[in-house]
């Protein structure tokens, strides 16, 4: 049994003012095993994620570790890293230990042209799926927009993934927040996959560009929804059974019929 806090933060402009708030955060959540953050932890979307962007030694990410040592949790949580080809950045999760080191970094594969909005004009696109070992689970990391492609959570099950770790900041708009919480069910569904999914809670306060719907969520590997946080700030622990999601895969083996896509011997 892993405990997860969800931790459905508001997310500033300023990096200082984020990485104090994933302190608050961890504080909360004294006996969680793995925290999870949202997408662009480090800053809000804009054209200023070029200028905050950091390199994954940079002081954002030195802090976050610095906070998982504090508090002996792993961490995972969004951040804009620069280096990326283009002049642009690269919008990148990164999975800490307990122990503060840097255990994996996924770079965000599908990119947000969609709704009007052109994330590709300021970040670029990954090309691999990662699945990292955290805290005693294999956590497949997928990104916001990432969600709508099932061909990625398929390859993170084929990969060995026990949980989805979904980080988002997912915009606003007509049926946007449905489309949320269908698409993560889905994932969760269709694979029989522990799902923890953690979004930016809405922050009208500090910006109004529509970013974060809150929603965050723990969802069995039968879709069932164990814990939504609404739209309100805060920090939920849930806890991961694999022994559970064994139970639910006997009586739900899907994965085992596949036909399309698998190769056999």
């Amino acid at each position: 049994m892993t405990t997860i806090a969800l931790c459905q933060i508001p997310v500033s402009p300023d990096p200082a003012v984020n990485l104090q708030r994933v302190q608050s955060a961890l504080a909360q959540a004294p006996d969680a095993d793995l925290a999870i953050f949202p997408e662009a932890t480090l800053t809000r979307y804009g054209k200023r994620i070029t200028d905050l962007a950091e390199p994954l030694d940079g002081p954002f990410v030195t802090g976050l570790a610095e906070a998982a040592r504090l508090h002996g949790t792993a961490i995972i949580a969004g951040v804009f890293e620069s280096g990326a080809p283009g002049d642009r950045v690269a919008n990148t999760a990164i999975a800490l230990d307990a122990r503060g080191e840097l255990k994996a970094a996924y770079r965000k594969i599908h990119l947000f042209d969609s709704f009007g909005a052109r994330e590709s004009e300021l970040v670029a696109p990954g090309a691999e799926p990662v699945v990292v070992e955290l805290a005693g689970l294999r956590v497949g990391l997928v990104t916001c927009y990432d969600i709508r492609f099932p061909e990625l959570t398929r390859a993170l099950v084929d990969q060995g993934a026990e949980l989805f770790a979904v980080i988002a900041a997912w915009g606003s708009g007509p049926l946007k927040e449905e489309h949320w919480v269908t698409l993560v069910r889905a994932r969760a569904l269709e694979n029989t996959m522990w799902t923890a999914a953690v979004g930016q809670a809405p922050n009208p306060a500090e910006s109004s560009d529509g970013f974060g719907v809150g929603r965050s969520m723990l969802v069995d590997p039968l879709g069932v929804i164990r814990t939504d946080l609404g739209s309100i700030p805060g920090v939920q622990l849930v806890h991961v059974d694999l022994e559970a999601a064994a139970a639910m895969r006997a009586t739900l083996p899907c994965l085992e019929h596949r036909v399309l896509g698998v190769k056999r011997p």
